[in-house]
């Protein structure tokens, strides 16, 4: 059996990740011009339409688990786990490659004016990409993780990819400590606003690209609309 302390916060971290993609589909709602292939629905709706049956597969198998007693629940639980986080690494990738869409268009409106598009709504738009960025990255860092949230507090088996104040030898934080969704929005938060790992260091290959690619994402946002804040305040 595992601790209940541990479901209960497998059952917030997974409910809070599944919040996070809602949040990213209002984002793309709020997005003032046109920066996506197709209507301004499309992408929140194919994120949601994913969504949803991830959340309902995500509840079932945290209701599993809380009953589960023997050895075949538990890998039947296992391969659950293992198809539910696949798909939502896809849904992550999906929302991903949503969002550098968003954010070339956006390039492209930056740098050549694009007719019909003020200013100031040109920079709520990329306010709003790169929060949608660093939720993105939240969730990347929280899935990938030692082999993602469902087993990494409780098996070594996957190479650690980052490595955090908490699990250092000299830390007083209590040996079975794992990170959980929150610690990993925190290290995307830090990560593009400093453009470098603060207190949370990479250890693989894996998480070294993963935070380069959020901190050059971030850069050229948080660049491009400097440079267009300046324009209008000349």
């Amino acid at each position: 059996m595992r601790s209940a302390h541990i479901l209960q916060q497998h059952a917030f971290d997974f409910w809070l990740a599944r919040g996070a993609i809602a949040l990213v589909a209002g984002l793309q709602l709020l997005v003032v011009n046109d920066l996506t292939l197709g209507p301004r629905w499309l992408a929140p709706a194919v994120e949601i339409t994913m969504l949803v049956p991830l959340s309902i597969a995500t509840a079932w198998t945290l209701e599993r688990t809380r009953v589960a007693s023997m050895d075949q629940h538990w890998h039947m639980i296992a391969r659950y786990r293992r198809a539910i986080r696949a798909f939502a690494l896809l849904l992550t990738a999906v929302v991903t490659a949503m969002n550098l869409e968003a954010l070339v268009a956006l390039v492209r409106a930056l740098l050549h004016g694009a007719k019909g598009e003020s200013g100031q709504s040109l920079l709520l738009d990329a306010l709003n990409i790169w929060v949608t960025n660093v939720v993105v990255f939240a969730l990347w860092f929280w899935n990938l993780d030692r082999g993602g949230p469902a087993i990494r507090s409780i098996a070594d088996r996957h190479a650690t990819d980052f490595l955090f104040p908490q699990m250092l030898p000299n830390c007083p934080t209590n040996l079975d400590w794992a990170p959980g969704f929150v610690d990993y929005l925190y290290l995307s938060f830090t990560n593009a606003t400093a453009f470098s790992p603060t207190d949370t260091m990479p250890l693989t290959p894996r998480g070294k690209l993963l935070m380069m690619a959020e901190a050059t994402i971030s850069l050229l946002t948080v660049g491009l609309v400097a440079a267009r804040a300046v324009n209008i305040l000349a």
